[in-house]
C-alpha cells in the first residue's frame, strides 16, 4: 500500500490578499506582477493556450480562463455583470487555482477580485512600456470606476505619468477617483467629456463597464503619437473604439483567437492585421513604427496574466508566511479506497463493518 502523504491546499482569502497588498504596498505589487507577466510572456511558446470559456446571459457573463505549462496549471473563475452595483456587488468577482501538472493536486486557491484589478493594470503598463512614446506624461482616463485607481497608479509608477485627465458619465465616480489618488503625486483634472479628457494626452486608457457596442473614442479625437489602452471592451457585443480608430492605428493584442471574438477588433474582418504583444516583448516584431504612429493595445484579459498573478501571490504568501492550509482534497490512507472515508466518518457504517 502506498505511504500516506498529508496534503493541503494553501488558501488566500480576500482579507489575506488585502493584507498582502497593504504590507507590500500597491506600487511593489504592481511592479511584481508586471515582472511576472513579462517573464511569462517571454515564455509564450511554453504554454498550452486557449480562449476562455464564456457563459453569457442577459445581464452579464461568467467565464473560466485556463492555461498551463509543463509544470503548473492555472484557471480563473470570473464574472462581468455591469448592473451588480445596484445590488451592492462588484461588477467583477473572481477566484483562481494553481495546480501541479504532474499530480493534478491543487496547490493554491485564492481570491482574484482585487488581484484582477492589479494584474489588469500591470498588464496595461507592460504593454504601454513597449508601445507608448518614451517620455509620455499625460494620460486621459475614460471610465473612473473600480479599475481606475489601479490603472492610474500603474501608469504613474511604471511609466512616469504625472497628469490624469478624467471623465466618467457619473461625476461621483470621478470625485471618488480624485479622492483616492490624493497624496500619490498624480495631478488630476476632471473633464466634461471624453473629447476634453483626451485633448493633449500622450496615452488614453478606456475602462468602461457598459456591456454595449459603444464608441467612446472616435477618429476625430486621435492625435499623432497617441497610445490607446482599450481595456473595457472584453466580450462579444461590447466595444469602446470606433472601427476607424482601429483602421488608423497599429493594433496589438494578447491572444488573437480570443481578441477577435471579444475585443474591439470584433468589429473588423477576421483578416484585419494585428500583432500579438509577446512578439514585441521578445523582439520578434517591431512595436511603434514612429513617434507619429497611433498604437492601440486591444486588451481583453488573457489567462496567462492570471497565471502570472497567481504565481506572484503564491511566492509572496510564502515569503510573508500568509494563507491557511485547507483540506480541499480528502486525505486517503489508501488512495484506491475512497468509499472507506465514509466508513471512517460514519459510525453506522463502521458498525456494519
Amino acid at each position: 500500500m502506498p505511504s500516506h502523504h498529508p496534503f493541503s491546499t494553501r488558501y488566500l482569502s480576500a482579507t489575506d490578499v488585502i493584507d498582502m497588498v497593504q504590507r507590500k504596498g500597491v506600487e511593489a505589487c504592481l511592479r511584481g506582477i508586471a515582472d511576472y507577466i513579462l517573464a511569462d510572456f517571454l515564455r509564450w511558446g511554453a504554454f498550452d493556450k486557449s480562449a476562455r470559456v464564456a457563459s453569457h446571459s442577459r445581464d452579464g457573463v461568467i467565464e473560466l480562463m485556463p492555461i498551463a505549462d509543463d509544470q503548473t496549471y492555472a484557471f480563473k473563475y470570473v464574472n462581468g455583470h455591469p448592473k451588480n452595483t445596484r445590488w451592492g456587488l462588484p461588477t467583477v468577482m473572481a477566484f483562481g487555482v494553481l495546480a501541479d501538472v504532474a499530480t493534478g493536486a491543487p496547490l493554491l486557491l485564492s481570491e482574484l477580485t482585487l488581484t484582477t484589478a492589479l494584474r489588469t493594470a500591470a498588464m496595461s503598463a507592460v504593454a504601454a512600456r513597449a508601445l507608448a512614446r518614451p517620455g509620455s506624461r499625460t494620460m486621459g482616463l475614460i471610465g473612473n470606476g473600480a479599475q481606475s485607481e489601479f490603472q492610474a497608479l500603474a501608469f504613474h509608477h511604471l511609466l512616469g505619468i504625472t497628469t490624469l485627465r478624467l471623465f466618467d458619465t457619473d461625476p461621483a465616480a470621478t470625485a471618488k477617483l480624485q479622492a483616492n489618488l490624493q497624496g500619490t503625486g498624480l495631478r488630476t483634472v476632471a473633464c466634461n467629456s471624453t473629447a476634453e479628457a483626451v485633448r493633449g494626452a500622450d496615452i488614453v486608457t478606456t475602462v468602461t463597464a457598459d456591456k454595449t457596442n459603444a464608441t467612446i473614442l472616435t477618429p476625430g479625437m486621435l492625435a499623432p503619437g497617441m497610445h490607446i489602452n482599450a481595456v473595457g471592451g472584453d466580450c462579444p457585443g461590447k466595444t469602446e473604439l470606433h472601427a476607424d480608430v482601429l483602421r488608423h492605428a497599429q493594433v496589438f493584442v494578447e491572444y488573437a483567437p480570443q481578441t477577435r471574438i471579444e475585443g474591439d477588433i470584433q468589429q473588423l474582418p477576421a483578416d484585419f492585421g494585428v500583432t500579438e504583444l509577446w512578439e514585441v516583448l521578445a523582439g520578434q516584431h517591431t512595436g511603434r513604427a514612429s513617434d507619429a504612429a497611433i498604437t492601440v493595445f486591444d486588451s481583453v484579459g488573457f489567462a496567462l496574466e492570471d497565471f502570472s498573478a497567481l504565481r506572484f501571490l503564491r511566492d509572496t504568501a510564502a515569503e510573508l508566511g500568509m494563507g491557511q492550509p485547507i483540506e480541499l482534497i480528502p486525505q486517503l490512507s489508501d488512495p484506491k479506497n475512497l468509499f472507506g472515508l465514509l466508513r471512517t466518518h460514519n459510525p453506522l457504517l463502521r458498525a456494519v463493518a
